[in-house]
């Protein structure tokens, strides 16, 4: 078609067929307003040791791995209102390999479009608008692992519609987030009759975070005044198959669930102070086989608190503690459960090359003494890589 459109070709000039390339922010080709594409990756390569038990300091587990290796690509194609995010990964850890659960290698697979830059919509797979700690970056986390309440009580990734609309009124910020989706999770086949919905409001008193900080752990930018984000969300996921809804092992049986969120982030001058709050209820939390086997939504309550101090130097002192507290009749097949970890982190290049080390304590039934049976102590050292 080229060879007969002598025209368009003259038209055209060296500028016009070579893509402009930038390595600022990853590895970013663009051609003028059509098209765009940011390339980056990351990796977390890891050492850490759980001890016998609280008294107990023999090596119980080893933990000597890639946790994550991820490629992620976005843009926009055609116009900057149309932009596509994608994400894959490739280490074996970073599967979610759960029993009868197939390996699933894509992570996000998203298309949005932008009415304006306080309101756009998405279609594919992303992340629910769910608790702050999982909607934050595993890359931009103060600790190499989310919080045990995180674990238990999240919504994570899902298939479906998404949409943002940014309020401003004055220095104030409103954020509306929702999403109507599967409800089976990442990678999920044709499922039953139910819908996951899910919404959540975040308010920003004191405007915008410097950089997003909102959604990045820890005060790295020094913010010269407060900032504070407050919000709550909630989702009800109608004939769940999972144990977490989005992640786990399938139930023997579908059963419905939900998930209410509070969270917020305090932010000044390096000190960062962030919770969350969860609460889970299921009408019917336990689901058995016709051999006996049982599987369980975890019903109940979960807290997460952090505390850091970043310094200049760019070294960080972090701290969390975390609870776990099944109720009803899942506490018979499920120990509450408490964790305290101490941190101390280096940032050569922000949250994109890091080195993180912890130590910490997790004790469980309330009972913190050193020699209470399932108790133990745990230490881990991470490097964090990417551009």
């Amino acid at each position: 078609m080229l060879l007969g459109c002598p025209a368009l070709l003259s038209a055209q000039n060296e500028r016009d067929e070579a893509p402009l390339v930038d390595v600022r922010n990853g590895l970013s080709f663009s051609k003028d307003s059509v098209f765009a594409l940011n390339l980056r990756f990351r990796m977390q390569s890891r050492a850490g040791i759980t001890t016998a038990g609280g008294d107990d300091l023999s090596v119980d587990a080893v933990d000597l791995r890639i946790r994550r290796l991820r490629l992620r690509l976005d843009g926009h194609v055609l116009a900057r209102k149309l932009r596509y995010y994608v994400q894959l990964n490739f280490s074996r850890a970073d599967l979610d390999l759960e029993g009868d659960v197939i390996a699933q290698p894509l992570r996000d697979a998203l298309v949005y479009y932008f009415f304006n830059p306080n309101l756009y919509v998405g279609f594919g797979q992303g992340k629910l608008p769910g608790n702050r700690q999982r909607v934050i970056s595993s890359g931009n986390q103060q600790f190499p692992d989310r919080s045990i309440a995180n674990a238990a009580f999240t919504l994570d990734r899902d298939v479906g519609m998404f949409a943002y609309w940014t309020i401003p009124i004055g220095e104030q910020l409103v954020q509306l987030k929702g999403a109507l989706t599967s409800g089976e999770g990442r990678g999920a086949l044709v499922g039953n009759n139910g819908i996951c919905y899910t919404s959540r409001l975040e308010w920003l008193p004191f405007g915008a975070f410097a950089n997003s900080g909102d959604f990045s752990e820890g005060d790295l930018e020094m913010e010269p005044r407060p900032r504070l984000s407050v919000a709550a969300g909630y989702s009800y996921n109608d004939g769940a198959m999972r144990t977490g809804g989005q992640l786990g092992q399938e139930l023997y049986a579908p059963t419905d669930m939900g998930t209410f969120i509070a969270d917020a982030v305090l932010k000044y001058h390096g000190w960062a102070m962030s919770a969350e709050a969860f609460q889970r209820d299921s009408d019917r939390p336990i689901t058995t086989s016709e051999t006996g086997a049982v599987r369980f939504v975890t019903a109940g309550q979960g807290l997460n608190v952090q505390l850091s101090k970043h310094f200049r130097r760019h070294w960080e002192i972090a701290s969390r503690y975390t609870i776990v507290r099944p109720t009803g009749e899942v506490t018979a097949l499920r120990a509450r459960t408490e964790e305290s970890l101490l941190g101390i982190n280096r940032y050569l290049n922000g949250h994109r090359i890091k080195l993180q080390w912890y130590a910490g304590y997790r004790w469980i039934e309330g009972m913190a003494a050193f020699d209470h049976s399932g108790n133990s102590w745990t230490t881990l050292f991470q490097v964090e890589f990417g551009i």
